[in-house]
């Protein structure tokens, strides 16, 4: 049974350890004390939402760094699918590959009976708190998505 507790802004984002394109190891720690990050839980590599959904971030890229934010998308799907997806697409962020549930459990947002995550962004700050997250209550919807405007809101009020 896997324990899962959503993160409260202000509270210490749960840290991880992922494989991102080439099996590279990607850490939230990493960036502690650095720059804010920006995590983006999508369900499934090339299912038909989430090839909506991360072309609409991918296009706010630019402010995205202009804030000093890293973006990592992050799913189920091995790195190699990920790699595969994100070519597929044009991103330019990096998509992490969440295969044990781990992160998408820490973040409270793993959905056990589909067995993958559900559809979510989370933004924290250098200090490595969370400071704003959006979860969707409809993931198959497009209407539903985690907004990448109010995201970039968060960093600005940071």
């Amino acid at each position: 049974m896997i324990t899962q507790t959503v993160p409260e802004p202000g509270q210490l984002a749960p840290d991880f350890k992922l494989k991102g394109p080439g099996g590279a190891f990607y850490t939230l720690s990493e960036h502690r004390g650095e720059c804010p990050v920006v995590l983006v839980f999508f369900p499934l590599a090339f299912s038909a939402v989430c090839s909506h959904q991360l072309p609409e971030l991918q296009k706010l890229i630019p402010a995205f760094e202009q804030a000093g934010a890293v973006v990592y998308g992050i799913s189920v799907d091995s790195h190699h699918a990920n790699t595969a997806f994100a070519r597929s697409l044009g991103l330019t962020f990096v998509l992490l590959s969440d295969w044990r549930h781990a992160v998408s459990a820490a973040y409270g947002v793993f959905i056990p009976e589909a067995g993958y995550s559900g559809r979510a962004t989370f933004v924290i700050g250098r200090d490595g708190k969370l400071l704003w997250r959006e979860i969707s209550d409809d993931m198959g919807n497009v209407e539903h998505i985690p907004s990448p405007e109010r995201a970039l809101a968060a960093l600005a009020g940071a």
